[in-house]
Formats: C-alpha cells, sequence, structure tokens
C-alpha cells in the first residue's frame, strides 16, 4: 500500500459539475491499494493510518488520471502517406476515397497483413501510447470489411489486451464502407453484417461496441439503423461515426438509438445539439482529423454550453489522423476547439471514459475507482497543454503498477 507524496498539484477530474470542473488539490498525496486509489487530499491532511507507508516522491510534479484513448483503429496494414501529399495539394478527401483511395487502400492492406504483422506493430504503438500516459485504449475493426479479416483484427486486439498492460476496448465498424465485392449490392452487405457478422462476434464476445461509418461514401440513415438497431439485439452498446464530412443526421441517429457515444460531429445541426443533450450521448471530438482533413473543428462551445459531455481522442489510423500523440489533440482540441486546458482534461479522462461507460471505474482519481494515473512534468494543466513538448509524462501507473517511467 503506497503513498504518492509531493505532488505539486493533482486533478481528481471528478464527475461533479461541468466540463471545466476538474478539482485540482495542491500539494497532494495519492494512496492506493493493489489497483485500487484508497484516498487523494492534500499531504498536509492525510490520514494518520497512512503517515508510515512506503512513500514515493512525485518530485513537485502535477498528478492526472491515466489518460483515456476512446477512438482509435488501432490494426491496419500499411500506411497512405502518399494520400497526405495529395491532399496537401488540394484534392478533396471525398474524391480520393472515391478513387480507390482513403478506407478502402487500408482494407487492401490489412487484409494482406498477417495476424502476428498486426499484433506486432500494435504493440509497438501501444509502447509508445504508454509512454504518454494513456491507459485504456478502444480499437476499432473497419479495414478487414470480410468475415475473416475482421474476425482477425478483432482477435488481436483480444490477444493484446491479454499481453500488455493498458485495457484494449474493442468495437466492431464492419460497417465503415462497402467493399469492393459488394459493388452495386449494398443490401446484401446489410443483410451480411446483420445475418452473419453481428451474432458471430457476439456469440464470441469479441467486441463491447457496434460503430458505423454515417457518410456519403459509406452509409446511409436509413442503413445505419437496420445494422445499429440489430446490433442492440445482440447487446452492442453504440458509437458513431457522425456528421464529420456533410451534414447527415448521424446525431440525431445517435440519440434515437441512446448510443453512447456520436463522433467527429463537425456538421453537427443545432437538433443533433439538442438531442445528444436530451439523451446524455457523449460527443468525442478528434481535432486532429479536423486538422489532417482541413475540416472545420467540431463546435465544442456550443456542445458543453447546451450541456453536451465532449471528450477528446486522437482518431488513430493510417488516413486521416495518422497520429495517436494524445496530448498533442489536446493541445489541438484548445486552439481549434475554442476549449479551455481543463475542459480538455476533462475530456480526454472522465468523459472519455464515460464514452466507453467505464465512468464507475477509470477516468477520475477518486477512492474505489482503479489507479490509473500519470505523472507529468508541468505546473498545472494549462502550462502543459500550452508549452508542447515531445512528451511531458515522466511516469504512468496502471491498476497500481508502474508501467512507465524510472523508478520513484
Amino acid at each position: 500500500m503506497p503513498v504518492l507524496k509531493n505532488i505539486g498539484i493533482l486533478y481528481t477530474c471528478a464527475a461533479e459539475g461541468g466540463q471545466a470542473d476538474i478539482h485540482p488539490v495542491k500539494y497532494a498525496a495519492l494512496v492506493w491499494e493493489r489497483d485500487k486509489i484508497l484516498w487523494t487530499g492534500p499531504e498536509a491532511n492525510l490520514p494518520e493510518p497512512y503517515h508510515k507507508l512506503e512513500s514515493l516522491d512525485a518530485g513537485g510534479k502535477m498528478v492526472i488520471p491515466g489518460l483515456v484513448e476512446c477512438h482509435t483503429h488501432l490494426a491496419f496494414g500499411g500506411w497512405r502517406a502518399d494520400e497526405f501529399e495529395l491532399r496537401s495539394l488540394g484534392r478533396p478527401y471525398l474524391e480520393i476515397a472515391k478513387s480507390g483511395g482513403g478506407i478502402l487502400s487500408s482494407v487492401r492492406a490489412t487484409r494482406e497483413a498477417s495476424p502476428e504483422e498486426l499484433l506486432n506493430k500494435c504493440l509497438g504503438h501501444l509502447q509508445e501510447m504508454k509512454a504518454l500516459g494513456i491507459t485504456t485504449v478502444e480499437c476499432k475493426s473497419g479495414y478487414g470489411l470480410n468475415r475473416d479479416d475482421e474476425l482477425k483484427v478483432l482477435q488481436v486486439y483480444r490477444e493484446l489486451d491479454r499481453m500488455q498492460p493498458l485495457d484494449i476496448v474493442s468495437t466492431f465498424l464492419g460497417a465503415h464502407m462497402v467493399p469492393p465485392e459488394y459493388a452495386g449490392r449494398r443490401e446484401a452487405y446489410v443483410a451480411f453484417l446483420v445475418e452473419e457478422m453481428l451474432p458471430l462476434i457476439a456469440d464470441a464476445q469479441l467486441a463491447r461496441f457496434c460503430d458505423i461509418f454515417i457518410e456519403e461514401t459509406a452509409f446511409t440513415i436509413d442503413e445505419a439503423y437496420t445494422i445499429l438497431a440489430n446490433a442492440i439485439d445482440y447487446g452492442f452498446m453504440l458509437k458513431l461515426h457522425a456528421d464529420q464530412l456533410s451534414p447527415g443526421g448521424g446525431a440525431e441517429l445517435a440519440a434515437q438509438l441512446g448510443a453512447v457515444s456520436a463522433d467527429h460531429l463537425e456538421y453537427i445541426s443545432e437538433a443533433g445539439i439538442q438531442a445528444m443533450k436530451n439523451a446524455d450521448v457523449v460527443a468525442v471530438s478528434l481535432p486532429l482529423a479536423s486538422f489532417y482533413l482541413r475540416q472545420p473543428a467540431i463546435p465544442a462551445r456550443k456542445l458543453i454550453e447546451a450541456g453536451v459531455s465532449v471528450a477528446v481522442s486522437t482518431d488513430f489510423n493510417p488516413g486521416s489522423a495518422p497520429s495517436f500523440h494524445l496530448p498533442a489533440a489536446m493541445t489541438m482540441a484548445c486552439t481549434l476547439q475554442h476549449m479551455s486546458p481543463a475542459e480538455v482534461l476533462k475530456g480526454a479522462t472522465f468523459y472519455a471514459a464515460k464514452a466507453l461507460r467505464m465512468q464507475d471505474d477509470i477516468g477520475s482519481l477518486e477512492p474505489g475507482k482503479r489507479a490509473d494515473f500519470a505523472l507529468i512534468d508541468a505546473p498545472s494543466v494549462n502550462h502543459w497543454l500550452y508549452h508542447l513538448r515531445p512528451n511531458a509524462c515522466t511516469a504512468s501507473w496502471k491498476d497500481g503498477i508502474q508501467i512507465y517511467g524510472q523508478s520513484i
């Protein structure tokens, strides 16, 4: 049962209050036993039973909850650097996608990759994510788009969860695009997802969530309703890629179906904002995708002022957000989305956990929750996100065990 002392400032990021309420504690201490937090508060108020515990020195640094990456496409074959050049020269994302690039380019590469290749590539990414203070990662399929390759990716995620310390939360995104072999037979692909893939994945317990991409080049609202309504019947919780490249009513559908989150939302409508607020759907902002695609950023201020919880994630994928650097995305959420550093920190911790329906276990530093936390070399959250560095995280803990940094 250790106690971490000499914390310059600790942010609990508890649920109480609004988006900007991160509940700072100056000159703090944190006590945990095995994988659970026992106590946090000012070190001067440390209860007497904890005075003789093993003591660790935070060196005056900042402590935050372990960061929660609530939207990634972690496993994929290849990269798409050539598309980055095309977009830099002005070619729109949708035009590239319609000419055979985009998601379908990654589908070809992922189908060619072996499970071992995907596993090793993901392990490398997770090793670097761990060093950034990330302790939980949501991972989507969606680059297989057939039975064997979707299962391949989801089985890689199951193995990753078993063999390394970060929590892996799997999402089935078979409705990412209509694959080439179903060209002109959209109804057949929707039927394949509903009648074969959903029951198969549910029976094998390979994914917690079902997701769908609603867009001109992907799936319509009606197709999404059919797939997602059936996913509910099979016990999946729902997520939606919604209103990213054009207004399409995705936010309203997310609210109608009781989705846990709607993600992207660059073109969300006023009606969509109100619907998400009424249904308590988390808005997941993905500033790296907006930045890479030169899209207008999600209207975070409108969402926050309406009472919608706004999470922050990277959308790590090989095309539109080829970076898993969540702290950089957090800085972009401040500059592009007009969120304060405090709002962003709560968005990457408590509200990101809420976007995974895990807020009762992770996302804040409160007694009874899991001892997931990170030590940041900064005097405050304002300074951390303002002074963008390669990495300000000096150590991190998952379930009470130090997983990164030199022993302190």
